[in-house]
């Protein structure tokens, strides 16, 4: 799709009839999200616990010096501690972030569609989202298979896969390590060790697929792969279908122009006359919550409570579809009721579970602001159409 003038590949998701999530893509731009490099140590600075790792000619990313376990050093020495001039595999965990450089790990990642392999967590660990049943099964199942020197992280996709396929990707994944520390000693600094799946493959790994009914695009080439990988990474009921309707452009169908200029926009209605203004700042994103038109006749404290129930379903939904993270502080209405407070923190913590990224109500202060936390993994939504920006002047 074409927005203002700016081409690019999209790629959305849509629930209940609204788009949750949007993903905007450049059209020759790649990803370096998930990417496993060599790289090297160009300084240190003992005084953050970080070093400067170059993982390409002139790219440089963050790394900490914090993680428990020692890097991986293309040439094996004796002593653990890094030094300038060292070369280390590390994987990109998050991209770059307004100002701050990428962040790399040298806690390697490997991500199935049921499992994630982890060089640095050497334990049996689950999804959140999995039930006590559920984690008992999985324990059962895979505490024998444990592989030598790493972890396992169940996703929440597994739940209705067969242990067969499961005990599948484990192997493939098992492979993929090995494969990687075997390139990790023998290649030269720079080299790309293993490139992560594009970029809008990554999404579609993402998705929660138990209520996932269909997928469809209207690129032939992007059709043909996805279908390849929906072999064995969705349930065999999911449709994936080519759009061919030429008169009817599929980002016109989904109305993916209004979502994003939804996604852009400071200020969101709500359907209660309410409304929200987020903003996202260079520390944190701050969001108030407003009664605006609201004009209920009943008690003041149930208007408010009604507005701030509202507010925090819709507050989930913009944090996903903005891909906004980090700090997040929230102004609510001003309520008296204990009770009524209790009720909203729940319901906002159980509208952001819905998200396959992570996101946590820490608090709600003195000043009865809330205080919650996403994940950073990717670009905002204002970001990512800023940089694809850049690319169509340059």
């Amino acid at each position: 799709m074409e927005y203002k003038g700016i081409p690019m590949l999209t790629a959305a998701l849509e629930e209940n009839g609204r788009i949750c999530q949007i993903n905007p893509m450049g059209m020759s731009k790649s990803c370096i999200l998930g990417n496993i490099y060599i790289g090297k140590v160009k300084n240190l600075a003992k005084n953050i616990h970080a070093a400067f790792v170059e993982i390409a000619e002139g790219q440089m990313c963050y790394y900490s010096l914090d993680e428990k376990e020692p890097p991986v050093f293309a040439n094996p020495k004796k002593n653990e501690e890094i030094k300038p001039g060292d070369e280390i595999v590390v994987q990109v965990a998050r991209e770059g972030i307004k100002s701050k450089l990428p962040y790399v790990t040298g806690n390697l990642n490997f991500t199935g569609h049921y499992l994630v392999l982890t060089s640095h967590r050497k334990e049996l660990g689950f999804s959140g989202k999995l039930t006590k049943a559920e984690k008992q099964r999985f324990r059962e199942l895979l505490e024998n298979r444990m592989p030598e020197n790493a972890g396992i992280i169940v996703r929440t996709n597994s739940r209705n896969a067969a242990d067969e396929e499961i005990l599948i990707e484990l192997d493939l994944l098992v492979q993929r390590y090995q494969q990687v520390l075997l390139k990790g000693t023998s290649r030269v600094c720079f080299s790309l060790l293993e490139e992560s799946l594009p970029e809008y493959m990554q999404v579609l790994q993402n998705v929660y697929t138990e209520h996932l009914e269909e997928i469809v695009t209207d690129n032939k080439s992007l059709y043909e792969a996805v279908s390849s990988y929906a072999k064995t990474a969705f349930p065999e009921n999911t449709q994936i279908r080519l759009y061919e309707d030429k008169l009817l452009p599929l980002y016109k169908l989904y109305s993916l122009e209004s979502a994003l200029e939804h996604g852009l926009h400071e200020k969101v209605w709500l359907k209660s006359g309410g409304f929200l203004v987020i903003q996202q700042t260079e520390a944190f994103v701050c969001i108030d919550v407003n009664t605006g038109k609201f004009t209920a006749n009943k008690e003041m404290e149930e208007t408010f409570r009604k507005i701030n129930l509202e507010a925090a379903a819709e507050i989930a939904l913009q944090l996903r579809l903005r891909n906004l993270s980090g700090i997040i502080l929230i102004d609510f209405i001003n309520m008296k009721s204990p009770k009524h407070k209790k009720e909203l923190m729940e319901n906002l913590q159980a509208y952001l579970n819905r998200d396959p990224v992570k996101g946590t109500v820490v608090d709600m202060t003195s000043l009865n602001i809330v205080e919650v936390t996403r994940k950073k993994v990717r670009k905002s939504l204002t970001e990512e159409m800023k940089e694809l920006a850049k690319e169509v002047v340059s």
